[in-house]
């Protein structure tokens, strides 16, 4: 009978193994570190639904040709989707767009203006250079769209999908059966 200490070594082996096999499918690039408040949504769900993916700050304006050598090598790398955040004039986006084939999902990030200029910044792509554009600090969005992209030819990352939309749903179900119960003199319930 093994005992548990050589249980548990085999078992974190196991881990530390499938781990490192892991390859990126997924690339969230954001301008600088300050935006990782704003990303850590498409992290959080990129990982809930088991998506592995790698996190970098990068930019379009202080590192330029570190952004060259990441679009131009994203594909071979593995990456299938790349989420790029940004602020203000909000050029990473469309510069990783312009130097990769992988789709890329720019994700305006709040900082002035209300986040409108970096948001307008990405939605006006010319012609030939699309980037899907979610709202601003809609990081979590990204990640959905990025796994739905995915899912196209990963069916048990569509049936993920399908479980997380469920839950979305049930989601809001509860909030209304809760919403129900509060009370006022002047509330009517349907």
């Amino acid at each position: 009978m093994k005992s548990n200490v050589a249980i548990n070594i085999k078992f974190a082996r196991k881990l530390i193994n499938k781990k490192s096999a892991m390859i990126p499918k997924v690339s969230i690039i954001m301008g600088s570190t300050s935006d990782l408040t704003v990303m850590e949504g498409a992290a959080k769900i990129l990982n809930d639904l088991k998506i592995p993916f790698e996190m970098n700050a990068l930019s379009a304006h202080r590192t330029p040709e570190k952004v060259e050598v990441f679009a131009r090598s994203a594909y071979d790398r593995g990456i299938r989707v790349i989420i790029a955040g940004a602020g203000m004039a909000a050029h990473l986006p469309g510069v990783i767009a312009a130097m990769t084939p992988v789709p890329v999902i720019g994700v305006p990030i709040k900082s002035s203006l209300d986040g409108l200029d970096a948001l307008l910044a990405i939605v006006q792509m010319p012609p030939g250079i699309p980037v899907a554009t979610v709202a601003i600090n809609g990081a979590g969005n990204a990640a959905i769209l990025a796994a739905q992209i995915l899912s196209i030819a990963d069916s048990s990352l569509f049936q993920r999908l399908v479980v997380f939309k469920e839950e979305l749903k049930d989601k809001v179900v509860k909030a209304n059966q809760e919403l129900s119960e509060v009370t006022y003199e002047f509330k009517v319930n349907p």
